[in-house]
């Protein structure tokens, strides 16, 4: 049926007349294939073509949206400004060459990125090829992270907003919080230790938003599709938006070495900082200042990964946790049993529970509802147990006798046997914990002990989220809920008094872009809050929004004229005009003014 409407449809395509003949060009006699010579006089209006004649303006093109648009990008980009061949002299400090390394740095994440992909989501874990792209992924990234983050000091020393620059600002800080998404995802993505314990932790703060089940920090599925796909497009469209503004905008003026005093010689300078550059200028090769940035981030990069590597602690299992620690898995299990673990009692987006919930006036995790529920009993021990019990007797007769009893004796069996497990002894692997009032209990946390070893109940955890397998929430739950998962990641450095979630295992840089966020969380009196999570979100939201606002608020937006570092910026500028005029210089302004060009050192794009 589907080929039979194919076959239609083409059929109508073949029959039916094509709407607007009647605009169809007319050709003079003697023009066009079947009249001579080549039609190249069609040229679009207003376009010269060499060796020809402009075409003549024909009202019914011009009102085409094609033509429209083509002639708004050619009136507010034309080549010269896309491809210039000079610059304003006065781009001539370090601190320009940071934009360009910037996209240098991206560009060798991207690709180093691409032939990760070659590989699969396993590859850099086990060939020590993919590893060692992996090693060139992570430190294009952090090259990428610091050039960025030093072409924003520079731009807000230069208040490069000043022109009717505002929105060039706007989209460059944009591109910084989706770059820091776009690490933070690919931390995420690793499926090693310091991943597991980024998201275990990142997750208390997602959720406090009401966001934790559409942004899950612990489906590493869904945060290696973001890093891949979704958040890289809006990343380069945001960084190919900010650059073609600073084409059209141009790169801001030097500031006055002396502050414009009264309204009306304000209002003078900020119109000559909007008016385009007409002073002294410099040859500039865009395509060549962009090869040798390349150049340079590609020998950094390579040298970095071949000397330095990249890290890969191995993830946690239930089944390692088991071996090496068993004691805190069996007390850890029957936590799950009685009600009390972290998980049994956390709250929205997984149950009822109220002891993780944060509010701040208003609770979004409870206005967001359960939408990922786990029953901590029923997923880490009760569940897993039922598909042993067909072929275990002993596990049968335990689970049914604990099923049958009331919630209440269910909870006092379980309470019992964890004051017991404290002293609970191995004697060749099997554990032996002293007698108490605990029913079942015993059996079904051995037999649970034994599932774990085996590596099942890890299977079994993840078999619970179908399809791919990539859903390790219920996983990492049931590891976060012991000590030995945490005991870890204090040995690494990696908890919240440590300032864990900026690092990486080992010696390596991790995320320190993620500084401010961190930061509340050693603040006295924030740390020891219920609420922590949500006041580091909504302290670093401010705190990002005033960075976007910058242009617009009075005061901030002034703070680089009061203190003066862009007078190291423009040193050589402002002393070239000063030398110039024989004293000193606004060292500004939209005609630059000035006889002795700026010396001739490596500038970058403004971006």
């Amino acid at each position: 049926m589907l080929i039979a409407v194919m076959v239609v449809i083409f059929g109508l395509a073949l029959t039916i007349p094509f709407p607007g003949r009647k605009h169809a060009a007319h050709r003079s006699e003697g023009t066009g294939p079947a009249g001579g010579p080549d039609p190249v006089g069609d040229v679009p209006s207003g376009g010269d073509t060499p060796g020809h004649a402009a075409a003549p303006v024909d009202d019914d093109t011009s009102r085409m949206w094609t033509a429209r648009v083509r002639r708004r990008a050619l009136a507010t980009l034309p080549p010269g400004k896309l491809l210039p061949d000079s610059q304003p002299a006065y781009v001539a400090s370090w601190v320009y060459v940071f934009g360009v390394a910037t996209l240098a740095a991206l560009g060798m994440a991207i690709v180093s990125g691409m032939v990760i992909a070659l590989g699969g989501t396993d590859w850099w874990h086990t060939d020590s090829v993919g590893h060692f792209f992996n090693s060139l992924h992570l430190w294009s990234v952090e090259l990428f992270m610091a050039f960025m983050v030093i072409h924003l000091w520079g731009k807000f020393w230069m208040a490069a907003w000043r022109g009717r620059r505002a929105l060039t600002w706007v989209t460059g800080v944009v591109a910084f919080v989706a770059s820091v998404v776009e690490c933070f995802t690919g931390y995420l993505s690793q499926q090693n230790f310091d991943s597991q314990w980024i998201s275990t932790n990142g997750k208390d703060a997602v959720n406090a938003t009401g966001l934790g089940a559409f942004f899950n920090l612990m489906n590493f599925g869904q945060m290696l599709l973001w890093h891949v796909v979704l958040i890289p497009i809006i990343l380069v469209a945001l960084v190919g938006a900010h650059v073609l503004m600073v084409r059209v905008r141009g790169v801001s003026h030097p500031l006055p070495v002396r502050r414009a005093r009264g309204r009306s010689a304000r209002r003078a300078a900020a119109t000559a900082d909007a008016a385009d550059w007409t002073g002294q200028t410099r040859r500039y090769d865009i395509l060549k200042e962009a090869t040798m940035a390349s150049v340079v981030a590609l020998v950094l990069v390579v040298l970095l990964a071949s000397l330095l590597s990249s890290p890969d602690a191995p993830p946690v299992t239930v089944a390692s946790w088991s071996r090496v620690a068993p004691a805190d898995f069996m007390a850890t299990a029957a936590s799950e049993l009685a009600g009390t673990s972290e998980t049994a009692r956390y709250g929205p987006p997984y149950n009822h529970g109220s002891t993780y919930v944060q509010r701040i006036g208003v609770s979004w995790q409870l206005l967001a509802g359960v939408r990922e529920p786990v029953d901590a009993a029923e997923t880490f021990v009760l569940l897993p147990l039922s598909k042993l019990s067909p072929t275990d007797p002993a596990v049968h007769r335990a689970l049914s006798r604990y099923q049958a009893a009331s919630s209440g004796q269910q909870k006092a069996w379980a309470n019992a046997y964890l004051k017991a497990v404290d002293k609970v002894t191995f004697h060749g692997g099997v554990p032996s914990v002293p007698p108490a009032p605990d029913g079942p209990v015993p059996v079904l946390v051995a037999s649970e002990l034994t599932l774990a070893r085996s590596g099942a109940l890890d299977a079994d955890l993840l078999a619970q989220h179908p399809f791919y397998g990539t859903n390790f929430t219920k996983p990492l739950l049931f590891l976060e809920d012991g000590n030995y998962f945490s005991s870890l990641a204090t040995a690494q450095h990696l908890s919240g008094t440590q300032w864990g979630v900026m690092n990486e295992t080992g010696s390596y840089p991790g995320q320190p872009w993620l500084w401010l966020y961190t930061l509340w969380y050693q603040v006295p009196g924030f740390r020891t809050s219920s609420n922590v999570d949500l006041i580091a979100i909504y302290l670093t939201g401010v705190a990002t929004l005033l960075l976007l606002a910058v242009p617009f608020i009075p005061g901030l937006r002034d703070v680089p004229r009061l203190v003066p570092v862009h007078r190291l910026i423009w040193r050589d500028w402002n002393r070239s005009q000063a030398g110039s005029s024989g004293g000193g210089s606004s060292g500004g302004g939209s005609s630059g003014g000035g006889s002795q060009v700026a010396a001739e050192v490596p500038g970058g794009v403004d971006t």
